[in-house]
């Protein structure tokens, strides 16, 4: 075994140091990095293939993150008890780390690259995501890949407090008002070099603008742009680290053998100028059409038309003619953006889509509306159930359950096109949990509203953004469905096109826009906080002015949008719909759970048996919380009443006589529950009349569990323990013979009538009542029986 190559260095102002090692594990892979942060490790591997795949055309990359349950001292959940597919949070970390990646390889670069992270130790403290894009980019830097890096990552968390702190631990990160993770490289060798940022993905924490109605400083513009530039600071620190490891490598390994390659083009420059000379009339006309179909079948037309023109004279090239048609459209589309301030479908450089909105599309959801942006069109309903239907994690991270569930979902039709439809993509689900990050800090606590939640965002149309447009499709279920969100969020694209010293922001871009532009920047949020940003850019380098009024564009754009939203629906509805469950939570102490729940949860069920409630008990081990959930919000005040009074049940009188229920038996008699909370013991000794008289064997014989009968309470002890005997003519019913009739049918004189019989029939009458002793049952008997014998 090789001797590791290690780096490390401390992050300043904090107690943690930041490693990377190579050399030890994985060696015969082009680069493999073990970076550790705290007791996190995780192992990131490069391998590129070495030749490229016939016909392919684009370029391969793909990324993996294996979360490994032994890494935080776990055993998978699953039925096979081994890790399966990868987790919504493990999804998001491959996008994480694929984005700032992938537009740093050269153009035209088209040998497969997979990168696999694998996660050997999560301390339940440091994120593991942060460290892993950058054990990525390090592997890619020692792999002689060709790789245009370091790329640097860092996650930026906003305090309470109005600070900004790098490197949040889980715990930071929960307490904090915002989370911020920033990759981005260096543009130069030194250590003031400037960082491009290349990848941002943000969003609120949950119960944060409760926090800003206390008190707390908002997350707006000006603070998500002064964070984004501390950010810069931290991603030097592992860029730096990242180029002294290479160093290292170098020293004890010798140089770096870079990987032989070749780029590949899509045309050749004769190819392009020939195509802009017989067609850049026909192409710019077609994308002058505002209407999206109309523009594309014009496009269809304009490159048949190139197409058969140069047929004969670039014969066997029609692919590059396409490809070309293709570069020829988008310079045509960024030239008149930056030179006329007019975009593909007319509208100026701020202008936004036709909007609308509308609620209630949908009798037995539970809430649900429709958002339309232009061509872009998304349906969201809402759906609300009881606490134990949230989603139950099984993950290496501290977090165990998933409240509010938003899933995204983007089927072919929405595009005009066929397609599988199956599993969801890391796209839909990387869109689905954008727009939960988007919305999650506006949702109402879980004392103040106890629903599980679980929005759906079906896209029926797309040209642009449709996972902003989920985002504000999401604030009109949620409101129609009578959650309480505490502000209406709506979400904007963004777009950019750089050319020379030039940037220009557009305002809610089109699909095409987005494919012909170097910037992707969605923000969504209230009237006066974002709650969420996710940026991607293909420049060297964003000016701190340009995103700063990016986000200030944005921001209008988001109020436009708001007032749309609110006059669809002005506020969250008062009362759920009547097709939703109705739910109630409340406190209980703890020690009284054992009574609520039952032996083997037997009195829990009789009360969902009988009022048809749905009924769940939890703690968190101070005190303990009854949940009851129906449709007939009968039944959820029915169920409430009854555990009240187990909790404080109602005193049984002695004497008294009620119509209990079986609800145990022991050996030794049966428990009967004569009100709520409270139960009584009927003997075994008391139960002859129930058997014509006779010794009873078993309480099974003659008794069975829910079954109803009339008791007496005869005796309450100062431990409050009820002792109890049977009212009726159990001797009729038996078929032994009638008791006087003017003597009280009580348990006791039916069960002396019967004994008095059942003696005589065997040794002979026994003289009158009055004469024998009364001494109790048993001296009673035993005198008579004695005198007898002598």
């Amino acid at each position: 075994m090789t001797d590791a190559i290690r780096v490390s260095r401390p992050l300043p102002g904090l107690d943690k140091t930041l490693s990377l090692e190579a050399g030890r594990l994985a060696q015969l892979t082009d680069g493999a990095v073990l970076a550790r942060l705290g007791d996190t490790v995780v192992l990131a591997t490069v391998t590129a293939s070495r030749s490229v795949r016939e016909g392919i055309d684009f370029f391969p990359l793909t990324v993996d993150i294996e979360e490994r349950a032994y890494a935080a001292g776990k055993i998978p959940g699953a039925f096979f008890r081994r890790e399966g597919k990868l987790s919504d949070q493990a999804i998001l970390i491959c996008r994480l780390i694929d984005r700032p990646l992938r537009p740093s390889f050269p153009k035209g670069f088209r040998n497969e690259i997979q990168v696999v992270g694998t996660v050997f130790s999560a301390d339940q403290e440091n994120p593991h995501d942060i460290l892993a894009i950058n054990a990525a980019s390090a592997a890619l830097m020692i792999s002689g890949i060709p790789f245009d890096g370091p790329i640097g990552a860092v996650r930026m968390a906003y305090s309470a407090e109005g600070v900004w702190r790098a490197h949040p631990t889980f715990a930071e990160g929960d307490e904090s008002l915002f989370e911020l993770v920033v990759a981005g490289r260096a543009l130069g060798e030194g250590p003031d070099s400037e960082i491009a940022i290349m990848m941002v993905e943000a969003g609120g924490t949950e119960g944060s603008f409760e926090r800003y109605a206390a008190g707390a400083p908002k997350v707006d513009e000006e603070a998500l742009a002064e964070g984004l530039e501390q950010a810069k600071t931290w991603i030097r620190e592992s860029v730096e680290l990242q180029r002294e490891l290479v160093k290292s490598v170098v020293a004890a390994r010798g140089p770096i053998t870079p990987l032989a390659y070749e780029t590949f083009v899509d045309y050749g420059d004769d190819v392009l100028a020939r195509v802009e000379e017989v067609g850049r009339a026909g192409i710019d006309a077609a994308n002058r059409l505002t209407d999206k179909q109309a523009r594309a079948a014009a496009l269809d037309e304009a490159t048949a038309a190139i197409q058969a023109e140069l047929a004969e004279e670039l014969a066997g090239r029609a692919g590059e003619i396409k490809a070309a048609v293709r570069s020829l459209t988008k310079r045509l589309v960024r030239e008149r953006i930056v030179n006329e301030g007019q975009r593909i479908d007319g509208r100026g450089l701020e202008d936004i889509r036709p909007l609308s909105a509308e609620v209630d599309l949908f009798p037995m959801t539970h809430g649900s509306a429709l958002f339309q942006r232009g061509e872009t069109q998304v349906v969201n309903v809402t759906t609300l159930g009881m606490p134990r239907m949230r989603q139950q994690l099984d993950t290496i991270t501290p977090d165990e359950w998933r409240r509010y569930m938003h899933h995204y979902n983007f089927p072919p039709y929405s595009t005009g096109e066929t397609g599988r439809i199956g599993a969801p993509k890391r796209r839909e689900i990387g869109h689905g949990m954008l727009a939960e990050r988007a919305i999650l800090p506006v949702l109402p606590s879980e004392s103040e509203f106890t629903y599980a939640m679980r929005v759906v965002s079906d896209v029926m149309q797309s040209n642009g953004s449709t996972s902003m447009a989920s985002v504000c499709g999401s604030t009109l279920s949620l409101m129609a469905a009578g959650v309480p969100i505490k502000a209406p969020i709506a979400g904007i694209a963004m777009g950019l096109v750089h050319e020379g010293d030039r940037y220009v922001t557009l305002t809610d871009i089109l699909g095409a826009e987005d494919a012909f532009g170097d910037m992707d920047f969605k923000v969504a949020g209230s009237a006066d906080a974002v709650t969420a940003l996710q940026l991607d850019t293909k420049i060297d380098g964003l000016p701190a002015d340009v995103l700063k009024s990016a986000l200030h564009q944005a921001k209008k754009a988001r109020l436009a949008i708001l007032a749309v939203l609110e006059a669809a629906i002005p506020a969250p509805r008062e009362s759920v719909a009547d097709v939703a469950p109705k739910i109630v939570s409340f406190e209980i102490p703890i020690d009284k759970i054992g009574e609520v729940i039952g032996p083997k949860g037997k009195v829990i069920n009789t009360l969902q048996q009988e009022t048809g409630a749905d009924i769940a008990v939890d703690d968190d081990g101070v005190v303990g919380t009854v949940t009851i959930g129906a449709k007939d919000g009968r039944a959820v005040d029915e169920a409430r009443r009854r555990i009240e009074m187990i909790l404080d049940p109602p005193t049984a009188e002695v004497g008294a006589v009620y119509q209990g229920r079986v609800v145990n038996i022991a050996k030794f008699g049966a428990f009967i529950n004569l009100l709520p909370g409270r139960d009584g013991l009927l003997h075994i000794s008391k139960m002859a009349p129930l058997n014509g008289g006779k010794r009873i064997g078993q309480v099974e014989d003659v008794l069975e569990l829910g079954q109803t009968l009339d008791v007496r309470v005869d005796d309450i002890d100062p431990q409050g323990k009820v002792s109890l005997s049977l009212v009726g003519d159990f001797v009729e019913t038996a078929g032994a013979p009638e008791a006087p009739t003017s003597r009280p049918t009580t348990a006791t004189s039916s069960f002396e009538d019967a004994f008095e019989a059942e003696l005589a029939g065997e040794i002979g009458e026994l003289g009158p009542r009055e004469s024998r002793s009364d001494d109790g049952g048993r001296s009673r008997r035993g005198g008579s029986s004695r005198g007898r014998r002598r």
